[in-house]
Parts: structure tokens; sequence; C-alpha cells
């Protein structure tokens, strides 16, 4: 993690801010496909944009292979180690392997995937969603950018013919189980005084981009009594999602991005656009909780003069990862406690096409999606250890090298 520690510091926000296909997020991907090869994996990018560094069997045959990874973008000023931390731990655990001279019998695979975040083109987990099918290529490449950048120009941009993008059946048929370490996003290991967990579910979660439309005008001529500012019903309907949250059990409803249009200090807005992020175990919850928020948002606005439009952008269900992985992870890591999480991950989506599983590394603070987030030294070192003791097990009764 020092190696990189350096890319993407965001000096106005603090933190990293490594969006994909931004020069930060690109260097990292240069390192990681540097690191792999020095390491003798076999390193390339499939259509998906998804970087793979496979080390395989003496037969060469890339079939039932156990694959670990994540990601190596970032929300805006988030932390250093959401992502990058299982990427540098597969590296390592490579390593490890190695050291204990361990040859698999089952071909290993790390993968990176590309926008996990979502945090340029609004949708999470971009990569493994087009790998699996769970969005539609065409969707995919005219999603734009806050700047009006399509995700199939810019892909096209660095390297990548957006024509191709979509359903990848046949490298899906080569995975045989998929294992993500990943920081820890919350305090649990630290209330359970461990340093590394087994996940057992993903929060069903989703995002939703509301619009308000008023009527934009001068800021000094505009007598009040004559607004339609949708800037004010916006506000409203902030404090109406925070108070419609609290009335389900578990739920919780963030909103993280507001953009007045054109939002000039003496305009009132023509519009102003939302972002909405909504989470809860149960999958019939999250809707209810979307349509309590529409329905009283069209009430704010007509209050104001205003309309709304809402429309969902991405979503996904609950997640239970798969039990006999799971079980397995449990048999290898015996002092490993089970955790849940609230956050999403690539692992999430793969876990409809193959068996998934994760491990959690503590978090001291507890706080990610942050400057504050942090992973001790001694904690990445035994997530490291674990996921080579965990990916040793998967791989087969692996050979001691002669």
């Amino acid at each position: 993690m020092r190696d990189i520690s350096g890319i993407g510091q965001d000096k106005t926000r603090g933190g990293y801010s490594r969006p994909v296909f931004s020069t930060a997020e690109t260097d990292l991907r240069h390192w990681f496909t540097e690191q792999a090869a020095r390491r003798g994996l076999d390193v390339g990018t499939d259509r998906n944009g998804i970087v793979w560094a496979w080390w395989d069997t003496a037969t060469g045959a890339r079939q039932n292979a156990v694959v670990t990874g994540s990601h190596l973008d970032s929300v805006p000023g988030g932390g250093e180690f959401d992502g990058p931390l299982g990427v540098a731990s597969a590296l390592i655990a490579v390593d490890i392997l190695r050291r204990r001279g361990l040859r698999p019998r089952r071909p290993l695979a790390i993968a990176v995937f590309p926008e996990e975040e979502g945090s340029r083109f609004g949708v999470a987990c971009l990569g493994s969603r087009l790998l699996t099918g769970a969005i539609a290529a065409d969707k995919a490449r005219n999603l734009r950018d806050l700047d009006g950048n399509t995700y199939a120009d810019v892909a096209a941009a660095n390297g990548q013919d957006p024509r191709h993008m979509g359903t990848d059946r046949r490298t899906l048929q080569q995975l045989g189980v998929f294992v993500e370490l990943h920081v820890e996003q919350g305090r649990g290991l630290v209330d359970l005084h461990q340093p590394v967990a087994i996940g057992s579910s993903i929060l069903g979660h989703g995002r939703w981009k509301l619009t308000v439309n008023g009527q934009g005008n001068h800021a000094g001529t505009t007598l009040m009594k004559d607004r339609k500012d949708p800037m004010i019903a916006a506000a409203k309907i902030m404090v109406g999602i925070r108070d419609t949250a609290k009335n389900y059990r578990d739920a919780r409803a963030t909103v993280g991005r507001l953009q007045p249009v054109p939002g000039g200090t003496n305009v009132i807005a023509s519009r102003v656009d939302m972002w909405i992020d909504l989470r809860h175990p149960r999958d019939e919850i999250t809707a209810a909780l979307a349509e309590s928020i529409h329905l009283n948002a069209q009430v704010v606005a007509a209050e104001e003069g205003c309309t709304v439009s809402f429309g969902v952008e991405s979503l996904s269900q609950t997640v239970h990862f798969d039990t006999g992985l799971r079980n397995q992870l449990q048999t290898l890591l015996p002092d490993a406690p089970v955790l849940d999480t609230g956050a999403g991950h690539d692992a999430g989506i793969l876990t409809g096409h193959i068996p998934t599983a994760m491990l959690f590394v503590r978090n001291p603070t507890g706080i990610s999606h942050s400057p504050d987030e942090l992973v001790e030294d001694d904690d990445a070192e035994k997530g490291a250890a674990a996921l080579a003791d965990a990916l040793a097990g998967l791989l087969g009764a692996a050979q001691v090298i002669g």
C-alpha cells in the first residue's frame, strides 16, 4: 500500500479521489499490471475493462478458478484502503503461497473491477454488472459523467472497444469461486476485538435520482411570492427523506449529491438534481421507502409550484453469501467471526453466478468513504495471511514444490 499511497491524493477534499479512467485510477491499474507481471502472472484486460492476472496450473486450463481481488477506484475524497487493500492483499497472498512452496491444482486469478464505486458514471459495480449482464451494454455505454462524457467515449479513449462490452459468459464459465477482501466499513471488528472477519450478507441498496423542476429567474428582481424555487422544495424534500427513513427500522437514506442548475449565486435555479442512496435488509422495505420518498416529494414540490421526476439508477438486492463457501472459510479461518455489511461490493453482483464470499479487515476508526478510514499495518498483514490461508484451502490439495 505504501507504493501507491501518493496516487490520487485530493488536496481539496482530503483523502483520495480516484474515479474510473482518471489519471489516478489509470496509474493504479498500471501499478497492478506491473506488480502482477513481476510475479509471473499472466495479465490482461477483458472487454468490460476488468483486469485479470492469472496464476495458471501446469495444464494451463482456466476452469473452476479461484478468484480474488477488488477495485482501485474511489469515491470523491475517500479513504486510502477502500478497494486497493483487497488488490494489494491479493498480490501479497500470492507471495505467501509461493513462499510456502505451494503450486495450486486449480487456477488462481486476481480481478480488478472498474467503476465499483460508481462515483463517475453513477452506477456502482459497473464492471461486474457488465460481466454478468446485470446492466445492459447499451445503457452502460450511454452513461454520462458530470462533464457529459459517455462511458463508451471515455472507455474508448483508454484503449477499450465499447462495442464489445456486455455479458461475458466465456469468462464466467472459467470462474469457480470469488473471495473478496475489503476494509471493514463499520465498527464490527473493533467491537469484537478481532482483526479479520468473514462476510455473511450485504444489505439491499440502490441509487435513485430525483429532479425538482421549477422556474429559473433573477435573484434580485423576482419577488418571494412569485418564485417557483426548486432549491426550497429540494431542501424540504431532503429533510423529509431523513424523517421518512426513521419510520423504517434498520433503513438508511442518504442524499450525498445535490446539483442546482444553472448554479449561479444570483440565479434562482431552474431545476435541482439530487441523488439518493437507500438501504435496508429487506428488499420490499427498500422499495416501500423509495415510494414513500417519491410521494412526499411530489406533495412538497407542488406546494412550491414545482414538479418532480424520480427514477432508479442502480439497484442491488440483499445478498446472502454462499453458505457452503462460507462454511469452508470458517473451517479454514476458525478464529474469524462472521459479520454482515451495509456496503455494496462486486462480490454481491457475482453471487448470482458463482459462489462468493468476503473477508473484512479491521478499521479502527469504524469510518469509511472518508479520509479517516484506517487499517493498521499489523491488521493488513493478518488480512493478507488470512486470504492466503483461504485461497490455499480453496485451491484444492495444493502441492508442495519439490
